[in-house]
């Protein structure tokens, strides 16, 4: 099984939310369809970025990681280009 850190980013006021799953395909689906509370009234996202992980322990240190504005500032600094059109 593998695990997933996920960012996505509302086109609309730039919001950023980082999650994990396992099944990083559905739980994007869930996000846009409004199942999710914490980005239901900020919809629709984008998946911006992700990273796959072996260890449901990586996966969510990380996760922790990029909820820190710190790291957040940098991971999206480093994809500056790529969020340009978003």
């Amino acid at each position: 099984m593998m695990y997933y850190v996920y960012v996505l980013r509302n086109s609309r006021n730039r919001d950023v939310y980082v999650g994990y799953t396992t099944n990083l395909k559905e739980r994007f689906r869930t996000h846009n369809l409004g199942k999710v509370k914490s980005t239901k009234p900020d919809r629709p996202w984008t998946l911006v970025y992700y990273e796959a992980y072996k260890s449901k322990l990586d996966s969510t240190k990380r996760e922790k990681q990029l909820k820190m504005h710190a790291a957040k500032n940098e991971l999206l600094a480093r994809l500056k280009n790529s969020l340009k059109r978003w």
